[in-house]
């Protein structure tokens, strides 16, 4: 059984830093808004190691606390070996664990530091996710420089870095239960269409937290998945009505709204920062979801195996959270 629930984990706060064009999207109340992708730095990883540090230094700052308070700091990233999240923890004396489902990071992150902290009587841990446009899309697909086309199935890596602070002390935000998800691969090969390659594990994950939770779909106010994004969205409701006879009326996929229509990003945003940008920006803020669950969706992407045509594999996790209205 991939499912648990959680009796006593909190999540306390949050703080957000976005890139210039998520800062033009459906959101304007980011904490920082970057002017541009150097961020004063001399290449994109290094912009994004500052990125990092200055959620997790703004996260301490504003909640009155030290690195020292911390038990805990659960962070991953898009780049290889997660090398900006090591580099970001290594400015801090905190234990640290580093963490990879792609897109899915943010989810992971949640699920081991609930279990982490909930065995202590007291503390707190952080998880930290990001992502970079510039750097991301070099290492998966081409230099942006490049102008290769991209069709219309392509999400748009979203430049942005997310602190949350998890406690024992109770707050508005309940982590109430979680899914640990499977990695599914359905042989898609296509490393332009991440919506199509993550739908399926959503919809696993979806499924089965519903199952071990002897829950149906209208327990929740609102599912929130990651980035499936415009064209992955539409499948995850085909994918579940075809498959489970289920009707998922009270879906939004962050990646599919974070942007506006008028924006040139193709079917969306994606990268492990888009679920944590919009659901403390956005989706909290509207005070109007008591039960959410949240489904981080992550494309298992290799641009070495994708090169030697093999196909993508995909995980997802699931998180129940209740927020106080």
């Amino acid at each position: 059984m991939a499912s648990k629930k959680i009796t006593n984990v909190y999540i306390k706060d949050a703080f957000s830093i976005a890139g210039p064009l998520e800062a033009e999207g459906s959101i304007s109340n980011y904490d920082i808004v970057m002017n541009d992708y150097y961020y004063e730095e001399k290449t994109f990883e290094q912009a994004e190691i500052k990125m990092q540090k200055n959620v997790i230094d703004n996260l301490l700052w504003k909640n009155k606390l030290t690195s020292e308070d911390i038990n805990l700091l659960v962070a991953g990233d898009l780049s290889n070996q997660i090398s900006v999240s090591n580099y970001a923890a290594s400015f801090y004396n905190i234990p640290f664990l580093g963490v990879y489902s792609a897109c899915a990071s943010f989810t992971e992150s949640l699920i081991i530091a609930s279990e982490l902290l909930e065995s202590k009587k007291k503390g707190y841990a952080m998880c930290v996710t990001s992502s970079h446009n510039l750097h991301a899309e070099k290492q998966f697909r081409f230099p942006v420089e490049y102008g290769a086309p991209k069709p219309h199935t392509t999400t748009f890596t979203a430049t942005g870095a997310v602190s949350t602070l998890l406690t024992k002390t109770p707050s508005n935000i309940k982590i109430e239960s979680y899914t640990i998800g499977t990695v599914i691969d359905m042989g898609i090969k296509d490393a332009t269409n991440m919506g199509a390659v993550m739908a399926p594990s959503a919809a696993k994950v979806i499924l089965e937290h519903l199952i071990e939770m002897n829950r149906t779909l209208d327990y929740y106010d609102l599912i929130l998945t990651g980035d499936l994004g415009c064209v992955g969205s539409k499948i995850l409701k085909e994918y579940l009505k075809r498959n489970n006879n289920l009707n998922l009326k009270n879906h939004l996929d962050s990646g599919c709204e974070i942007y506006l229509k008028s924006q040139e990003v193709y079917a969306g945003a994606s990268g492990p920062v888009c679920l944590p940008l919009y659901l403390f920006n956005k989706v909290v803020k509207q005070n109007k979801y008591h039960k959410i669950l949240i489904v981080g969706t992550g494309s298992l992407h290799n641009a070495l195996f994708v090169n030697q045509k093999m196909s993508i594999p995909s995980i997802s996790h699931a998180v129940s959270l209740e927020v106080k209205l």
